[in-house]
């Protein structure tokens, strides 16, 4: 992952403004992750085969369970401007009411449900900087696939935020069975999905 050197304000950060004017103008490589994480253009490449097969498994288990006016994204960008980040999830569910503003982004607070799924060299913007962000935005569900938790793939579930903190709605090592509630109604069995 790359970061994109810019001018920062008066105080060494950039306002969301000028984040957001950059990641727009950035024309990185087809199928890079352009993301604004903690006030820094990001741009990390294209994920590994593993890892999207991962967000193809999961997305075909959540389908059947979603409502026919939210959406499944894979490429929706979510706006945490508090948090200065603008981060592109792996999986997104979102009222398709809330696309509707010209811009290509809207507000994280929107998702009912964000699931990252980690790489090797950004795992801890999924586990820390992400989790805090979606947190604080009021994202209800938080589903974090780390096949890279200390050699033992593991599946976490976050929910009710409050105050930029989640509680831990369930947790579930490879070979368990993680549980997403209601809408969802999913157990999901991680051995379906493919660790790498």
């Amino acid at each position: 992952m790359t970061a994109l050197p810019v001018d920062p304000g008066p105080h060494g950060m950039y306002g969301w403004d000028d984040a957001v004017r950059i990641w727009e103008e950035t024309d990185a490589p087809e199928g890079c992750k352009v993301e604004i994480i903690e006030g820094i253009v990001t741009v990390a490449p294209p994920p590994a085969h593993a890892h999207n097969l991962m967000a193809d498994r999961l997305q075909r288990l959540l389908y059947p369970k979603l409502p026919d006016d939210w959406g499944l994204f894979q490429t929706l960008g979510l706006a945490v401007p508090g948090k200065v980040g603008l981060f592109i999830p792996d999986l997104a569910v979102v009222p398709v009411d809330a696309l509707v503003a010209p811009e290509n982004r809207v507000p994280a607070g929107e998702a009912k449900l964000v699931v990252e799924i980690t790489s090797q060299g950004n795992a801890n913007h999924d586990r820390v900087v992400k989790h805090r962000g979606y947190a604080h935005a009021g994202v209800e569900l938080y589903l974090l696939l780390d096949p890279w938790h200390s050699g033992n793939p593991t599946a976490t579930l976050y929910g009710e935020p409050d105050g930029g903190a989640y509680r831990v709605l369930d947790v579930a090592e490879f070979g368990e069975t993680l549980h997403l509630p209601e809408p969802f109604e999913l157990s999901l069995v991680t051995t379906d999905l493919p660790w790498g």
